[in-house]
């Protein structure tokens, strides 16, 4: 990869943690924030695992520091932001692959997580270890459906394939003549 596709792929990933942070209060409640599920598995998609991990670390320790969000804000996004990406690829580049995964990661395994941070770190009193799951599991369906409709046009206009390709991610499409799951990288060579 070329440095002006490191350069792309850095200001891409700060755009996306800029983004996150901007548009998580939108339909926000505790324990509930679509619009970051948004982000993780759009990450997950275009980036892969680590960098939607990376993202969703970011985006919540921004949001705990500047707005007072409770550690929720990580243990809500991390399991589904890393999830999101190894099931997709792991399917071979479904994107209702990486909606389950990140349905999976933060509405159960992220919900479960967050109740012994919140009572025990944060001094929530009152909490089973199922308090979250409901609301959680509702963020990330709200979230993951903009997602799966999102991704799901630009995969259907060929725009899904070139971002891939442009952020050095695999593709899983017949692009240009190319076997599905080459990089970028493949394709230049």
């Amino acid at each position: 990869m070329n440095k002006q596709n490191q350069i792309f792929r850095s200001v891409f990933f700060a755009m996306m943690v800029a983004v996150g942070v901007v548009i998580s209060p939108i339909l926000r409640v505790e324990g509930m924030c679509p619009m970051a599920h948004l982000i993780n598995i759009t990450m997950a998609v275009l980036m892969g695992p680590w960098y939607s991990l990376g993202c969703a670390v970011a985006i919540g320790i921004i949001r705990m520091a500047c707005m007072g969000i409770p550690p929720l804000a990580l243990t809500g996004a991390v399991f589904g932001a890393a999830l999101s990406g190894i099931l997709y690829r792991a399917s071979n580049g479904k994107i209702w692959a990486a909606v389950l995964g990140e349905i999976i990661g933060t509405g159960i395994i992220g919900a479960i997580v967050s109740y012994p941070v919140m009572a025990y770190l944060w001094g929530k009193n009152g909490l089973t270890w199922m308090f979250y799951v409901p609301s959680f599991l509702m963020g990330t369906i709200i979230g993951g459906s903009i997602a799966f409709a999102f991704l799901l046009k630009l995969q259907h206009n060929g725009m899904l394939a070139k971002m891939q390709r442009k952020l050095g991610g695999k593709t899983y499409e017949y692009t240009r003549g190319v076997v599905a799951g080459q990089s970028e990288a493949a394709l230049d060579a």
